[in-house]
């Protein structure tokens, strides 16, 4: 039932993101902007973990481990995939992105020993067939020649890094690094890879007060980042990589269902088929196989000082 709730959380979150993240851009630079969420989601994660009683103290090699959580999950895939919507729409970047699912069961056997299961790598293929069937008219329009292709390979470079990222989670879990403290770190350090990213890019940290900006911002930090990560991290760490990953596959529906609501989406013939593939590819991934969580090894939690 815990699984359930993390699972659909974390696709909300992440799928009302979307929309949040277009009320972002206009007067500030979607970089500062970037640097503004993980900032702010560090601080709360911080007061959060002061507040009840969380130790903050980390050896030396386990902060090297939470900066490449912070490098790969919250800075370095964010930045490569804005430079990738430069010259790709928001649906393709989302059929970029959905390649998450394959890259976490590759990476999850790699560095987590996460067995292959014939079952969840044919959900994932059957939802990213799903998805390019929905996002299909910009797929058969866009132009591989020139800077199409590199912002093709922009988006992949940036879904891998997040992927890493996402493994790289699941690697401390299993050594003893909480989930709340590791995202507070985390965030801290993307934060500021994020800023030097955009300070060396030479933007300037402009700000809007307008409510729309300032409430969307509120939500991305709040919602998709505090508790749409310490959702869908809890989740990996629980169910394994190759599981937790199809949330990503989901979540461009969740945001073109809030599109249809708000911005007046027309559903097609293919993008409703797009969606039953989408759903039973979801089916054959979280389902057969029990309750399994991804360790199947005892998991110890070490002295924060020793991890």
């Amino acid at each position: 039932m815990l699984n359930a709730a993390l699972y659909t959380f974390t696709v909300f979150a992440w799928g009302a993101s979307w929309l949040a993240v277009k009320y972002q851009l206009g007067v500030v630079a979607p970089e500062a902007s970037l640097v503004y969420r993980f900032a702010l989601s560090a601080v709360i994660m911080f007061a959060l973990c002061l507040a009840t009683g969380r130790s903050l103290r980390f050896g030396l090699r386990a902060h090297g481990r939470l900066a490449l959580l912070g490098l790969l999950l919250f800075s370095t895939n964010y930045y490569l995939i804005y430079l990738a919507t430069r010259d790709m729409t928001s649906g393709l970047v989302a059929v970029g992105f959905s390649a998450v699912t394959v890259l976490n069961i590759v990476n999850g056997a790699l560095f987590m020993g996460v067995p292959v299961r014939p079952r969840a790598v044919l959900g994932a293929a059957t939802g990213i067939a799903g998805i390019g069937l929905v996002f299909w008219p910009e797929i058969a329009g866009f132009d591989l020649g020139g800077r199409g292709l590199a912002a093709l390979g922009l988006c992949l470079a940036g879904t891998f890094s997040a992927s890493l990222g996402m493994v790289t989670s699941g690697v401390n879990q299993r050594r003893g690094l909480p989930v709340v403290q590791g995202n507070a770190w985390g965030m801290a350090y993307g934060a500021v890879f994020m800023g030097a990213m955009t300070l060396a890019g030479g933007t300037t940290f402009d700000f809007d007060p307008r409510p729309l900006y300032v409430g969307s911002l509120a939500f991305l930090v709040v919602i998709s980042t505090v508790i749409g990560f310490w959702c869908y991290l809890t989740l990996l760490g629980r169910i394994g990589p190759d599981r937790a990953g199809y949330a990503t596959v989901l979540f461009p529906i969740v945001a073109l269902a809030l599109s249809t609501l708000f911005e007046g989406y027309a559903w097609t013939p293919p993008a409703i088929l797009g969606l039953a593939l989408v759903l039973a590819g979801n089916v054959l991934v979280l389902t057969g196989g029990g309750a399994r969580r991804a360790e199947k090894q005892p998991k110890t939690a070490a002295e924060p000082g020793k991890v």
